[in-house]
């Protein structure tokens, strides 16, 4: 009777430890990642200050982060997001949705350092040099760290090739991206008062 009950309760315990193991919260580093509903169009076309600008998109090359692009885009994310960070002769950047909105949360000191809700993307680097007009993720010293923030080519910078992830190309409207008030060489291109996105549609 007493060895029925001894493994009556081994019996117990073990399913005990196996609900534990399966229902058991998990740390938010290795939580599944939210599936991105896809969005038709390979064109971005983001309306500035003085015009349209058109990129044609590249999932050929970088596939996760041009439908990361696109969601955001489709979602009203990137609708006037502030251009933060302008060198003259090399890049604009923008992007950040989480301190860059100019109409709710934008935050100078921090716009730069924000992006989406939704988790970073591994690299998907290519051989496609960064040339006038290249469109590139930007991203922190980590490879897999790019998440909302893109940035525009005013010149080709090649040391840039083979270390951030080519998501597409203007093919209209470069005059308008030059036109992207510049920032500050001495304060790394940080911009008082930016320009912004004013809408970006999916074509």
């Amino acid at each position: 009777m007493n060895l029925r009950w001894i493994v009556t309760g081994l019996v117990v315990c073990a399913l005990a430890l196996a609900a534990a193991f399966l229902f058991w919260p998990r740390p938010a580093s290795i939580q599944p990642e939210v599936a991105i509903k896809p969005v038709a169009g390979d064109q971005l076309v983001i309306t500035l200050k003085d015009g349209d600008v058109t990129i044609d998109l590249r999932p050929d090359l970088a596939p996760k982060h041009v439908e990361r692009l696109k969601a955001l885009a489709a979602a009203g994310e990137y609708d006037n997001v502030a251009f933060h960070r302008v060198i003259d002769g090399f890049m604009a950047q923008t992007g950040d949705v989480q301190f860059g909105d100019m109409e709710e949360g934008f935050n100078p000191a921090r716009a730069g350092t924000g992006g989406s809700e939704m988790a970073d993307l591994p690299a998907e680097f290519s051989a496609e040099p960064f040339a006038e007009g290249v469109v590139g993720m930007a991203r922190s010293a980590s490879p897999n760290s790019a998440n909302s923030q893109f940035f525009i080519m005013f010149a080709p910078a090649p040391h840039l090739n083979g270390q951030y992830t080519v998501v597409g190309r203007v093919v209209s409207g470069m005059d308008h991206v030059h036109a992207i008030k510049k920032g500050s060489q001495a304060a790394n291109g940080a911009v008082t008062d930016p320009d912004r996105i004013i809408r970006v549609r999916i074509q």
